[in-house]
């Protein structure tokens, strides 16, 4: 038993009365999402790559087309864990830009002439940023290709880009369209089938990465879930307000995914923020105090994982936080105390970077979780006052 397991074995009734029903459920089954996708991955393969070869993926590097990633919120930070693997194996330029950036400054990011391929992400599909998006530059810039990820057949997203000659449409199993108000299941799920897409041309040294990335999920959820929980029991007077999360390239995109789960899940009660580990230095360190929790996801690439635990090492002697976790690559991470405890999925050869933000954000989604618990929230509805909601509400988009 881990503190996770407990929290899936109440009773129907505990969970409703607790606001437990659907987040740790959508925690807990990721790395079984993770091979489910990669099994409907393969059957829209063929045609996902032939789209990709009318879109020009396939051309001289000159004439390829600029791809840009898009999503809302933790949607946007699905394509920033991808911009790095996909600029890598397609060779082209690789953008993640918000639909909130694009729907009010569309024209500002389209550069006349250039080719263009956009890959929006949606849990529901129903964003209204995201729809609005999609249906001015249907319009307004018809040669532009589209690929939608969403995990909801039934969204508008689906349904305003099906039939049209310019896009291609994916929808998710519906069990990863999250019931909980903070996306978990849904985000790590498209990241992998954003994975699937960049080595859509060579899918066999994906594939073995992939089995790598469930056994690394498995293993680390049960060490994650107890360090989750231990650090929201701290006692009231030792009490988190404060947590910095911290990475580097992919993981940069983990880090931003996760601040945004603690912060939503304790509806604002524990302040968030991340930075990448280089970019702490400049002016944010400033907001480090004895009520942070400090979490580094932590390189396994030798040429950065130096100027990582440099960081750490100025961490630890200026004494500016309270506590500071480490998440790794792999078990075998010697760390000489610069981190008060170490986490990372127990395999042997260790996922690639690139490839790690499935495995490595359930610490912050589980963080989310037991420290919304500890602020005597509902996990699945912490936002009591509706100030936050499943499916952005009230926003009004204009011709």
């Amino acid at each position: 038993m881990n503190a996770l397991t407990r929290i899936l074995d109440l009773s129907s009734e505990e969970k409703v009365e607790r606001g437990l029903s659907h987040t740790p459920a959508e925690i807990a089954q990721q790395p079984a999402t993770w091979e489910s996708t990669f099994s409907l991955f393969q059957q829209h393969r063929a045609e996902l790559a032939a789209f990709l070869e009318k879109a020009g993926l396939s051309d001289p590097a000159r004439r390829k087309p600029t791809v840009f990633l898009i999503g809302a919120g933790t949607s946007d930070y699905v394509g920033r864990c991808l911009v790095n693997v996909l600029r890598r194996l397609w060779r082209c330029e690789v953008l993640a830009i918000p639909s909130t950036s694009l729907l009010t400054h569309m024209e500002e990011w389209i550069i006349p002439g250039q080719r263009y391929l956009w890959i929006s992400f949606s849990r529901s599909g129903d964003s209204p940023e995201g729809v609005s998006v999609l249906e001015k530059v249907l319009v307004r810039h018809p040669d532009i290709h589209h690929i939608i990820v969403s995990c909801n057949a039934e969204g508008r997203l689906i349904h305003c880009a099906a039939g049209k000659r310019q896009t291609f449409t994916v929808a998710l199993d519906d069990a990863v369209n999250d019931r909980g108000l903070a996306m978990t299941s849904s985000f790590s799920t498209m990241v992998v089938f954003g994975q699937c897409m960049a080595h859509v041309h060579d899918l066999a040294p994906y594939e073995a990465i992939l089995r790598r990335l469930v056994e690394a999920g498995r293993t680390f959820l049960p060490h994650a879930a107890d360090a989750a929980a231990a650090l929201a029991a701290e006692p009231a007077s030792a009490a988190y307000e404060r947590v910095c999360f911290l990475g580097s390239g992919a993981l940069e995109g983990v880090a931003v995914e996760s601040a945004l789960k603690v912060l939503e899940l304790t509806a604002g009660k524990i302040l968030t923020m991340s930075q990448s580990a280089m970019g702490l230095r400049h002016g944010p360190m400033a907001a480090l105090d004895k009520t942070t929790l400090l979490v580094a996801f932590l390189s396994s690439n030798e040429d950065v994982a130096p100027y990582e635990r440099d960081l750490l090492q100025e961490l630890m002697q200026k004494r500016l936080v309270k506590t500071r976790i480490a998440v790794g690559g792999h078990s075998e991470l010697p760390l000489d105390g610069l981190a008060d405890r170490y986490l990372a999925p127990d395999i042997r050869t260790p996922v690639p970077d690139d490839c790690r933000p499935p495995v490595d954000v359930m610490f912050g989604q589980l963080l989310g979780l037991f420290f919304s618990m500890r602020c005597n929230l509902m996990p699945d509805r912490p936002s009591v006052d509706g100030v936050i909601s499943r499916v952005v509400q009230n926003v009004k988009t204009y011709a």
